[in-house]
């Protein structure tokens, strides 16, 4: 495995913002970057054995600060919505910047997503870590969090996410990568076939808090236990796709009472043959397909991305969850670790066993 770093460029303050390569022995490789602890690139193959990027991203390195999709980044310290931007812990109530609607979204515009992370390699993988003081986007304790990445010979790329904190508080994360199995700026997803491990999700209000209940997802446009196609049911007359003008839900993965890691999702694009199989001890995963992202910086691929361009799989505890008390909790406290895992699986169909009839309209 190959290790690579480079001064990607620097801060409007003149910091520098390092960039990482981890190549493979067969040329598959991803790059990562100390904006947010992200996931810059996904180079892999397709069924033909070209190599291509499948990930959603920016050449221009500051056009990540404050982006509205999040491009590939780890957002906090509380990914996804609280509702109107309050929680009480221990008896006391914490007030947080809201920046989506009524509710505050991904830790607040300074959230971690907008941050320069430190960097390091360490053992075979790439570690960043991030310090939240005290009152950061007003939330309580000192934080330490730290996403280490693996990229193995396979093509699996293993995120482990740690985090430790001095004072009782709320955490949640996840990464925000947007995938495109026929690469990045090659259109949109709605021929994307998606498999969910998950019979229940949350349906929410208006502006996407969870109302509490899950429900089935059988006989709904929400039912992705057989694989179909993206864009079959998006466009239908269902309150969830209203809200959100597209799929923007969280699924409870089936089993994820269990503390291990578990088989979340799978995408699969017939146009190119790649399939990417999601894998997580996280209770819940947030499917999002980029719904609002015309009009964000210029993409990798020389313009700005369109609506349903990518779809992002983001695995993590429930939205909302310090309001609702009967969702897996989300508190940290001093002496706990914070410690989830996600893995993103790249292969092609032939690899997978596909013969292309599990994926029919």
């Amino acid at each position: 495995m190959k290790i690579e770093k480079c001064v990607w460029g620097k801060t409007r303050c003149g910091k520098e913002i390092c960039k990482y390569r981890i190549t493979n022995g067969s040329g598959a490789y991803v790059e990562l970057s100390e904006i947010g602890a992200g996931i810059v690139s996904a180079v892999v193959p397709d069924k033909d054995g070209k190599l291509g990027d499948v990930v959603l991203g920016y050449s221009d390195p500051l056009s990540y600060f404050g982006d509205g999709p999040c491009l590939g980044k780890v957002p906090g310290r509380f990914a996804n919505r609280i509702a109107k931007g309050r929680f009480t812990l221990d008896g006391k109530e914490y007030e947080l910047p809201v920046n989506n609607g009524p509710n505050h979204l991904h830790g607040g515009p300074e959230g971690f997503q907008n941050k320069v992370w430190e960097s390091r390699e360490k053992d075979g993988g790439v570690e960043f870590m991030y310090f939240s003081e005290d009152g950061e986007m007003g939330y309580p304790g000192n934080l330490k969090a730290v996403v280490r990445y693996e990229w193995s010979e396979d093509n699996e790329l293993t995120l482990i996410l740690t985090a430790e904190t001095d004072a009782p508080t709320v955490v949640n994360l996840t990464n925000h990568a947007y995938f495109n199995l026929d690469g990045e700026g090659s259109g949109d997803i709605f021929g994307h076939f998606l498999m969910l491990n998950a019979s229940e999700y949350l349906p929410t209000d208006e502006t996407l808090i969870p109302l509490g209940d899950s429900e089935p997802v059988a006989g709904t446009p929400m039912d992705f236990v057989t694989a179909k196609p993206l864009g079959r049911d998006i466009k239908n007359d269902f309150p969830a796709l209203k809200y959100g003008k597209g799929y923007d839900n969280c699924w409870i993965i089936d089993g994820s009472a269990e503390e291990s890691v578990r088989f979340a999702a799978e995408l699969y694009s017939p146009a190119s043959g790649r399939i990417l199989q999601v894998y997580t001890t996280q209770p819940g995963v947030q499917v999002y397909t980029g719904n609002w992202l015309s009009g964000c910086p210029e993409g990798k691929c020389g313009r700005s991305y369109e609506d349903y361009e990518g779809v992002a799989i983001e695995c993590q505890k429930f939205p909302d969850s310090p309001n609702k008390p009967d969702y897996p909790s989300t508190v940290l406290r001093p002496g706990e670790s914070y410690r989830e895992a996600i893995i993103f699986s790249f292969g092609t169909a032939s690899e997978a066993g596909i013969s292309g009839q599990e994926y029919r309209e």
